[in-house]
């Protein structure tokens, strides 16, 4: 093939697999909608989707791979203006890494593991260095690894059902994939360590006040019209010592006929999308190559932490698979929905004593975790 056959309108082709095609997301262009509905012409948006609704959107290592390809097109096409990043459905932006690879293909195999987490640290990188700004468009949980691919954009507008959060610790990893180095950037230490270790999460409301997130819609509607999220208490209160209550999950009966109002609502994403596309429609009222510049500096605080840390947390999180990840990762994907969780403390006890990894401590702590009858 010639140069000249290889050029459309004027540009070289630039990608990395021109001819592949998705299967794990979706990926597909919409025109920019200018403010004063003034013609775009070319101008388009690239939305990049991640599709895995029934495993509330958790990424399969085929899955980061397409992703990073995504971010290539996107980059490399110049009518592409923003990249909005989001999800399929309306429970979950992603959760995560997928368990079921997790806890049968790579708990106990440490190399390959330290192999999936190359594709991970590369689309991690590939969200902060994309030549378009990219917006997190969230539409429900954005939960451990999704909470990471997450601050790795550049903006999040969220809908006011989204929850926010890390699951490390409590399922035997660490938050060691980018939430270690963003989040105390974003809502500063004393938060961050909440999170990263306590595991519990924050509303959209919660997420909107300590700086996370750059703006909420509401995405209920009820008898023809949109209400805010029910389940959350917006009202500011304080508790009797003084601590604020506001956007606060409600508790107690009040939770109760909130879960009832919810299970009557309709879920309508036309205000969080015309959010998120305003706010592309902001970006493109900018010099381009000022706004790409602006964005490759604000990056290089995330970045700065980021290629410090990333490759020593791969070989750690790769050499974890021989322990606390494979009882962890086990545990959830094989266990009963109310026993998705070690016996931390039988865990701990066993340790203290001095027993050793392997199928005694598993059995004191994570009996479903246990090699014994399993198929390799």
């Amino acid at each position: 093939m010639t140069v000249a056959q290889n050029m459309t309108s004027g540009f070289l082709d630039h990608e990395l697999a021109p001819d592949y095609s998705f299967h794990e997301i979706r990926y597909e262009t919409r025109p920019v909608k200018l403010r004063g509905d003034r013609d775009p012409g070319s101008l388009v948006n690239a939305w990049i989707w991640l599709d895995n609704p029934r495993q509330y959107n958790s990424y399969t290592t085929r899955a980061l791979a397409e992703l990073i390809l995504a971010l290539r097109k996107a980059s490399n096409d110049p009518k592409v203006q923003c990249v909005v990043f989001t999800a399929v459905g309306d429970k979950a932006f992603c959760t995560g890494g997928n368990t079921a690879e997790y806890s049968e293909h790579y708990s106990g195999r440490p190399d390959e593991y330290r192999r999936y987490m190359r594709l991970f640290n590369d689309a991690v990188s590939a969200l902060m260095e994309c030549d378009k700004p990219v917006i997190n468009r969230v539409n429900g949980m954005r939960i451990a690894g999704g909470q990471e691919i997450g601050m790795a954009c550049d903006f999040t507008v969220c809908a006011d059902t989204a929850r926010f959060g890390q699951a490390g610790p409590k399922h035997g990893s660490a938050p060691v994939g980018g939430s270690t180095d963003f989040l105390p950037l974003y809502v500063g230490w004393a938060k961050a360590v909440e999170s990263c270790t306590l595991c519990e999460t924050w509303t959209a409301h919660e997420a909107l006040q300590f700086g996370l997130v750059n703006a909420i819609a509401p995405v209920l509607r009820v008898e023809g019209r949109m209400v805010p999220n029910p389940l959350v208490e917006l009202e500011f209160r304080c508790d009797e010592f003084g601590r604020s209550l506001y956007g606060k999950m409600k508790s107690g009966e009040e939770l109760q006929a909130a879960k009832a109002q919810l299970k009557s609502a309709e879920v309508d994403f036309s205000l969080l999308d015309a959010e998120v596309e305003g706010l592309a429609a902001r970006l493109v009222e900018t010099m381009p190559e000022c706004t790409t510049f602006t964005l490759e500096n604000l990056r290089r605080h995330k970045l700065a932490h980021w290629d410090r840390n990333r490759e020593g947390n791969r070989a750690w999180l790769g050499l974890n698979m021989l322990a606390e990840a494979k009882a962890g990762f086990r545990t959830f994907h094989r266990a009963p929905r109310a026993e998705r969780e070690a016996d931390f403390v039988a865990m701990r006890q066993a340790l203290a004593d001095g027993v050793i990894w392997g199928d005694a401590l598993l059995a004191k702590a994570a009996p479903y975790a246990m090699d014994s009858g399993v198929e390799e």
